[in-house]
C-alpha cells in the first residue's frame, strides 16, 4: 500500500472536505511560512483550519482504533502476520503525519500569540467599532470622577462576540483578557498614581500615539506565483500617492520588497513569503 493512499483513505469517507489531505497541508506550511515571515497579524484562514481540525479529530479518531486493532489479543495470535504488520505499519505512518500537522500548528499558535501580545492595544483598536478620537477620550475622561478613572476604562470592546478579521473568536477573547489584565497590573503598578488624564492607554496627546503597531515597512522575500505582480509604494516618505512599481515580478522572480508593498498581492495569492 502506498504511503500517499493510507493518508488520503482518512478522508475518503467524508464527502465534506473535497481538498486533498497534500493540497491542505501546502496551504497550512505557506500561511505558517508567511505568519513566520511579516511582522503584522495575517487574516485567520477560517474554512483552512476547520477543515484541518476535522481532519487531525479523525486522524486520532483512525489512530486510536487501530491501537486498539492491534492490542487486541485475538488478533495477535492469528495466523495473519502480514495483517498485523499492515497494521502497524499504517498506525506508525497516521501517527507520523498526525505530529507534523500538530507541530506546525501549534509554532503558527504561538506566533499568532506573540504579536498579540506584543501589540494588543492595536489590534483591539482595529477590531473596535469607532475608535476615539484625542477629543473623545479626553471628554469621557473628565465626565468621570478623578478617583474613578482606570487603564482599563480606555479598552475599546467589539459590537459583538465572534471573529473579527484578522482575528479569530478565540483570538479575540483572549486578545480582551490578556489587555484587562495587562492594565489592571500598569494601574495597581505605577498608572494609579497619575493624574486621571495620563492613565489612558490610547492617548495620543501631542499628536503622538501610545499604541505601537507592527511594522509594516520591514523587508520580507516572496516569489512571484503569476505572470506579473508590481510593487505597491504607499504614500509616505516623499511620496504623496500611492505609485505602482514600473519594473514588474515575473513569475518565479524572487524578489526583497517591502512588506507593505506587496501586502495585497499576499491576499490575491500573486506571491508567496519565503
Amino acid at each position: 500500500m502506498d504511503i500517499d493512499d493510507i493518508l488520503a483513505s482518512v478522508d475518503r469517507h467524508d464527502p465534506s472536505t473535497p481538498e486533498s489531505t497534500a493540497l491542505d497541508h501546502q496551504l497550512l506550511t505557506r500561511f505558517w511560512v508567511a505568519e513566520r515571515g511579516v511582522s503584522e497579524l495575517l487574516p485567520w484562514p477560517g474554512p483552512l483550519m476547520d477543515r484541518l481540525m476535522d481532519r487531525v479529530r479523525r486522524q486520532i479518531e483512525t489512530i486510536e482504533d487501530l491501537a486498539a486493532t492491534s492490542a487486541d489479543p485475538t488478533t495477535t495470535k492469528t495466523p495473519q502476520s502480514t495483517t498485523n504488520t499492515t497494521i502497524n505499519l499504517t498506525l506508525s505512518i497516521l501517527q507520523t503525519d498526525l505530529a507534523r500537522t500538530q507541530y506546525t500548528l501549534r509554532s503558527l499558535l504561538r506566533q499568532r500569540l506573540a504579536k498579540l501580545t506584543k501589540h494588543s492595544m492595536h489590534y483591539l483598536l482595529r477590531i473596535s467599532p469607532v475608535p476615539l478620537t484625542q477629543s473623545q477620550s479626553q471628554s469621557q475622561s473628565q465626565s468621570q470622577d478623578s478617583a474613578d478613572v482606570r487603564p482599563e476604562d480606555s479598552i475599546p470592546a467589539p459590537l459583538h462576540e465572534g471573529a473579527h478579521p484578522p482575528l479569530s473568536a478565540p483570538e479575540v477573547g483572549f486578545l480582551q483578557a490578556h489587555q484587562h489584565l495587562l492594565a489592571k497590573h500598569y494601574g495597581d503598578a505605577f498608572l494609579g498614581s497619575f493624574p486621571p488624564q495620563l492613565r489612558r492607554l490610547d492617548d495620543n496627546a501631542g499628536g503622538t500615539s501610545m499604541v505601537q503597531g507592527p511594522e509594516v515597512r520591514e523587508v520580507v522575500f516572496v516569489r512571484c506565483l503569476v505572470e506579473e505582480v508590481r510593487v505597491v509604494v504607499p504614500p509616505g516618505d516623499g511620496v504623496e500617492e500611492e505609485v505602482v512599481g514600473g519594473t514588474a515580478m515575473r513569475m518565479g522572480d524572487v524578489w526583497a520588497v517591502r512588506w507593505e508593498g506587496v501586502r495585497d498581492a499576499w491576499g490575491r495569492g500573486e506571491v508567496e513569503v519565503l
